[in-house]
């Protein structure tokens, strides 16, 4: 199964705005966020989710005709993800999200179906890509299977507060670190981008304390995470861009690298520290993250 490999998207922050809400969807673009995602699932009431998919093509082409990478999430329900793909999969999507994966049959028959559409409208296969939301104790038995479930999958991450909701508890560290790192080693292994942070995704009141947040996350090995206020996009860009003293590290490490394999060396020295591959390693994480 060919997945994405490093160098990864550049998702630092993708905002969800409800699909329904026309003034939220025209200022999306204006938020400073990687990728907007226009929510079909919880954002939205049941009686307006037909409303929400009527505007999903005018919301798409606005956004994707200013540079926005834009993304929906549907719903999980099978009543309504039918109605949803039909909605969304179209020129100038992204990626979908979907929420409450349990299983890799699941993810693997989205594929089949979104693969159906791209035909219908004329677009090229796997230009759609994945995002899935682990929210269910019972996916992180699956984890391996549900990463490696198809081709289109680029991201996966922990929904703290369903997931909170599902195991009984409430989205604080000590509930949520377990399952996020279990989502973040998956993610890792399969090839795919680890988005999350350990904390409540409606924690947006206390900007100093999300920040963080962030920058733990950054520390743990995420490369990004989805939120739901524009005031959580600032502090995710910064947490996971690298400041220029780490790219000037970075570069040092990499050429140091070059020079020795040239000169058949293993290791090296770079501001007094010995280098060898894991640091070479961590240093290409770094560049990545600059895109």
């Amino acid at each position: 199964m060919t997945h994405i490999k490093p160098p990864y998207p550049r998702w630092r922050s993708l905002l969800f705005i409800p699909a329904h809400v026309g003034k939220f969807v025209a200022k999306a673009h204006e938020r400073g966020a990687d990728g907007v995602i226009l929510d079909l699932e919880d954002a939205v009431p049941l009686p307006r989710k037909p409303e929400a998919r009527q505007t999903l093509a005018a919301s798409i082409d606005a956004l994707s005709g200013n540079g926005v990478a834009v993304m929906v999430r549907v719903n999980h329900h099978m009543r309504h993800i039918g109605a949803d793909l039909e909605a969304a999969v179209r020129q100038g999507l992204t990626a979908l999200v979907l929420p409450k994966v349990e299983d890799a049959g699941f993810v693997r028959d989205v594929a089949d179906a979104v693969s159906e559409l791209e035909v219908s409208q004329g677009m090229e296969l796997g230009t759609v890509r994945f995002i899935l939301q682990i929210e269910t104790p019972g996916a992180l038995f699956s984890l391996q299977a549900i990463a490696n479930a198809h081709a289109r999958v680029a991201a996966m991450t922990l929904g703290p507060e369903d997931y909170s909701a599902a195991i009984g508890g409430i989205p604080v560290a000590e509930t949520l670190l377990t399952p996020n790192y279990a989502v973040l080693a998956a993610a890792r292994a399969a090839g795919i981008l680890p988005l999350g942070f350990v904390g409540s995704i409606g924690d947006f009141s206390d900007k100093e304390r999300f920040t963080e947040m962030a920058r733990q996350a950054r520390r743990l090995g995420f490369r990004g995470a989805l939120v739901v206020h524009p005031s959580q996009v600032g502090p995710l860009n910064a947490a996971f861009s690298p400041t220029e003293q780490e790219l000037d590290w970075a570069r040092r490490v990499i050429d140091g690298d070059l020079q020795a394999r040239e000169a058949g060396i293993g290791a090296f020295q770079i501001d007094g520290k010995m280098v060898d591959l894991p640091v070479v390693k961590r240093a290409q994480e770094i560049l990545s993250l600059a895109g």
